[in-house]
């Protein structure tokens, strides 16, 4: 079987107006969404696919170089190829392997098409049907909107919740109080604080933050995620050795080496990590098992579209669910569904939707990942230029842009 084409194809979702969001520290404006949908043909008439990183960086490092490496090679051992990969291009552009990694994912894809097994089956072997997810949504609101929207997902079928607070420390418990209070004591949820160092001259000092980890061990959040800059893993240990909340971070770690000195130091009690900007495959599967042998867990961070969702699912499911226990499923506002704002393409990428059964996701069973891709959203959504976000600082006075790649700290 050989590789006889490898595409890749950015899409972009519009707001109908642009989402202007008032934190502590400014205000975030949401103007579309983006993602990246990868095709790869072999001559025998298959298809993979695999999501990618929504940005025009990714696409050319994919067109420019990936493509042309693998087009026309016998698609036979990912490792293998990889290998020569790493060895041709990444001695002097280490980054290009994230890259390659999201193409990878297509190929494992294609081969249990060709072998009639589940991709779980390539890359570890399953050791179980479904995963926990955590629907995650809210930002920069109301109380009483958090309070809310935790409460109709719960409703949904839903066992977790994670929402973005960075409304001021104070308000920032009262938030976490009343989402307890509307979803009762056995729901999860986790407080993702990213914002919380993102203020500028506003922004949470270590006094502060450990204030209100204090207060918020009262309502048994299931994490904290990101309440302080992520590459300062003394800071987390530090905080970690409260023993007020658990902690959790990791989707801005920018290699492999930044990952193990996070699990190794124990810094966190949750890794987290995004398959499509971090490793992919290979990447996890080192990380995993240095996180298994400390007795910490992991959690998949998610932010794309259904099938981000479930190429992770087969991943973590190759694991017990006392190693990698969550999947981040994103919850966007729908005709049934008033979430964060509509992003329609993270469904309807997919033919049918994911089965979802007491807030756990059933992982497919079928040959590859198991889903059908529905091509049309290729001309249906056609890419938008330029950054999908902004972040406005109120000071210092300064704006920057967020792309598709979540391992990037500030863009």
């Amino acid at each position: 079987m050989n590789i006889q084409k490898v595409e890749s194809f950015l899409l972009s979702y519009p707001l109908a107006e642009p989402l202007k969001l008032q934190y502590y520290g400014g205000e975030r404006t949401i103007l579309k969404r983006d993602a990246m949908l990868i095709r790869v043909e072999t001559d025998n008439g298959l298809i993979g696919y695999a999501p990618g990183q929504g940005s025009a960086a990714a696409k050319r490092a994919i067109d420019e170089v990936v493509a042309p490496f693998l087009t026309g090679r016998v698609l036979a051992d990912p490792d293998a190829l990889r290998v020569q990969f790493l060895e041709a291009f990444c001695k002097t552009n280490p980054e290009l392997v994230k890259y390659y990694c999201s193409i990878e994912i297509a190929m494992y894809d294609l081969l249990g098409k060709a072998l009639g097994m589940p991709m779980s089956e390539l890359v570890g072997g399953r050791v179980r049907d479904r995963i926990r997810l955590y629907a995650s949504g809210g930002m920069y609101m109301p109380a009483e909107g958090y309070a809310a929207e935790a409460k109709a997902l719960s409703d949904m079928g839903f066992n977790a919740y994670k929402m973005r607070p960075g409304m001021g420390p104070e308000q920032d418990v009262e938030i976490v109080r009343q989402m307890r209070d509307a979803v009762g004591p056995d729901f999860d949820l986790m407080v993702d604080a990213h914002t919380w160092w993102r203020m500028g001259d506003r922004g949470y000092p270590v006094e502060t933050v450990e204030k209100i980890v204090e207060q918020l061990a009262e309502f048994r959040i299931a994490w904290l995620e990101e309440p302080l800059p992520p590459d300062d893993h003394a800071a987390y240990a530090r905080l970690k050795q409260l023993d007020h909340v658990p902690l959790a971070s990791g989707e801005h770690e920018p290699s492999d080496s930044r990952f193990f000195d996070l699990i190794y130091t124990e810094a966190v009690d949750y890794v987290q990590m995004d398959i499509l900007c971090q490793g992919g495959v290979p990447t996890f599967q080192r990380i995993v098992q240095a996180i298994s042998d400390r007795g910490l867990r992991f959690a998949f961070h998610s932010w794309g579209t259904a099938l981000e969702v479930v190429a992770a699912a087969h991943l973590g499911i190759c694991w017990p669910d006392s190693v990698v226990e969550w999947l981040e499923y994103p919850c966007y506002s729908t005709a049934t569904f008033n979430g964060m704002y509509p992003f329609p393409l993270a469904g309807e990428i997919l033919t049918e939707p994911l089965e979802i059964d007491k807030g756990d996701l059933i992982v497919p069973k079928g040959p590859g990942l198991g889903v059908s891709v529905d091509e049309s959203v290729i001309e249906k959504y056609p890419w938008i230029e330029g950054p999908w976000s902004f972040f406005t600082l109120q000071s210092p006075a300064e704006t920057w842009a967020v792309t598709g790649d979540h391992a990037r700290k500030w863009k």
